[in-house]
């Protein structure tokens, strides 16, 4: 303890605090106003105050550091009733990244997290994926396009000037799947063997609920074809509806989940 007596002062003890890390860190914390004058007069480098007042952990003039820290610790445990966390930080810390892959390293090959369009120089350029066997390849991705009341119900009784919102969106979105590796530069121009797009009007939030799903049998994914297919049917419903609003936002462009290849199954969420 700092202090001879159990219940010693607040403020010394603050001020011993000072003193302790002073010491070992070589600097004084700023003054926060708690501690006493006395604190007041150290913190400003008052000369009064000699090296004599700082006390000592170990009887050594060379002592061991940590040591000193784990004392150190010890004196905090006793005024604010914890310690410190001393070594490196528990499993139980790290369990946000262990749930964020991406940030670990070590154990998962580094493989699986390069960036293949880009060269070794950092050049961008598209993958060969001829080496690669043929599989069935599927993709789900989901968009939401929140309209407002207003603009909501003209949707719903199908009173907009440029006609049907849906069905205009849905035919777009389909288009676009087809046409995703004009549209994304590195994207191969595969051969589909399926699109859907379905639009969904969500009463709760006065939305279009969109969901589009791709699939294909090749040598690589259908993920940006499901992506495209459902991102302009969101600008699609946009440029249906905006002269009713300006305030239309399309948000939660996601991939849902999908199948095949080797980088296996993978579903939103899980």
């Amino acid at each position: 303890m700092f202090s001879s007596s159990s219940s010693h002062d607040y403020a010394s003890s603050i001020q011993e605090l000072n003193d302790e890390m002073g010491f070992i860190f070589g600097e004084i914390p700023p003054n926060d106003g708690l501690t006493s004058s006395v604190s007041n007069g150290y913190a400003n480098n008052e000369p009064h105050l000699s090296c004599e007042s700082k006390r000592i952990f170990s009887s050594s003039v060379s002592h061991n550091n940590a040591s000193s820290v784990q004392e150190f610790n010890k004196e905090l445990e006793s005024i604010f009733g914890e310690t410190l966390p001393s070594g490196p930080p528990s499993s139980e810390s790290n369990s946000h990244a262990n749930n964020e892959p991406h940030l670990l390293s070590g154990n998962i090959s580094e493989s699986c997290f390069e960036l293949t369009h880009t060269g070794n120089s950092g050049e961008a350029q598209m993958v060969d994926v001829s080496p690669k066997e043929s599989s069935k390849r599927t993709a789900t991705a989901v968009c939401k396009v929140i309209l407002g009341k207003t603009v909501f119900d003209l949707v719903l009784a199908n009173q907009m000037a440029k006609g049907d919102v849906l069905t205009v969106a849905k035919i777009a979105g389909i288009t676009a799947a087809k046409q995703t590796s004009n549209l994304i530069p590195l994207c191969h121009n595969i051969g589909l063997t399926h699109v859907q797009v379905d639009l969904r009007l969500n009463h709760e939030d006065f939305s279009v609920a969109i969901e589009g799903e791709a699939a294909s049998m090749g040598k690589t994914g259908v993920e940006m074809e499901a992506m495209t297919a459902v991102s302009v049917a969101g600008l699609t419903v946009y440029d249906m509806c905006k002269a009713a609003s300006k305030a239309i936002t399309i948000t939660d462009i996601r991939l849902k989940q999908k199948t095949g290849g080797k980088s296996g199954d993978y579903s939103w969420g899980q």
